[in-house]
């Protein structure tokens, strides 16, 4: 199994259009210290950093098939500067605009693409994942959406994948657990989601080979939140940031909790300090694993 990490970011990305923070500015033109640490970790930062809006692209090496999770506005983007393949399938956690709106990039592009989503009725919306994509690209006639119900395990581009509930509030989210059943290699990612991840969902997401944890700020920011902080640690510090998303620390946290043998933190938003927001294990775009 290769896992390539194509989009990093939160809503806006890094460097986010218009901003002149220090982080963005540093994504534009990383001194030659931060250069030479990301090269180490296999990133060519010459022309930049980039943490664009969320998408996970996980190659079978047995088969050759591509499942692409989350189809992040920036697809044709990241498909022009990743030596990666168009995906085979695809499969969405959630109908957040940074997660869902690149689908529209299948126009033209496919024969026919399988999409995954989840079957459950969100009570928000009164339809499912699954059934707000067909709403909202009916024309795509190349496409075909596929329901399944949480935690039922399904078959996609030869590995067995599962969507579990984590807690995203208001709209219902999944995480995602991939395997390779004759491997065993397993990729694991939260989803967009607060440390309030229900206990089955934690037992499918444990022991990983590589998990991807939502960390979209360093816990300090909290304070900066109309909703300040939840799901304090035994030190006080929170493990949520707002209501909707994990800090640093909290996913960092879960990761301990899970026992996954490597951990990257995604969906990292340009509020990180300058000092921290290249740090390990802050991933960045154009991150690859072999499982």
């Amino acid at each position: 199994m290769e896992v390539t990490l194509l989009g990093t970011g939160d809503t806006t990305g890094t460097p986010t259009p218009g901003c002149d923070c220090d982080t963005c500015e540093a994504a534009r033109d990383p001194g030659d210290d931060t250069r030479r640490r990301l090269r180490e970790r296999g990133i060519d930062a010459s022309g930049g950093v980039e943490r664009s809006r969320f998408s996970v692209h996980v190659r079978n090496e047995r088969t050759g098939e591509c499942l692409l999770i989350d189809l992040s506005p920036d697809f044709r983007h990241q498909f022009l500067h990743r030596d990666v393949a168009l995906p085979d399938e695809a499969l969405i956690t959630h109908i957040h605009f940074d997660h869902l709106d690149g689908l529209g990039n299948a126009y033209r592009l496919f024969e026919d693409l399988p999409v995954h989503a989840a079957s459950e009725v969100d009570p928000v919306t009164g339809e499912s994942v699954a059934d707000t994509i067909r709403d909202k690209y009916d024309y795509l006639d190349r496409v075909t959406v596929s329901d399944h119900a949480p935690h039922e395990v399904f078959a996609a581009c030869g590995f067995e994948v599962r969507l579990v509930p984590v807690d995203h509030p208001p709209l219902v989210c999944y995480g995602v657990v991939v395997e390779d059943p004759e491997t065993g290699a397993t990729l694991s990612l939260t989803g967009d989601t607060s440390y309030g991840i229900p206990e089955r969902s934690r037992e499918a997401l444990a022991g990983a080979d590589l998990l991807l944890a939502d960390a979209i700020v360093p816990a300090d920011l909290c304070e900066h939140h109309p909703a300040g902080g939840d799901h304090h640690g035994p030190d006080g510090v929170p493990r949520t940031f707002g209501t909707k998303h994990m800090t640093r620390e909290g996913a960092l946290a879960l990761a301990d909790e899970l026992d996954a043998a490597e951990t990257r933190l995604v969906h990292l938003a340009h509020y990180y300090p300058v000092e921290e927001a290249f740090e390990e294990p802050l991933a960045v775009d154009g991150e690859r694993y072999r499982l």
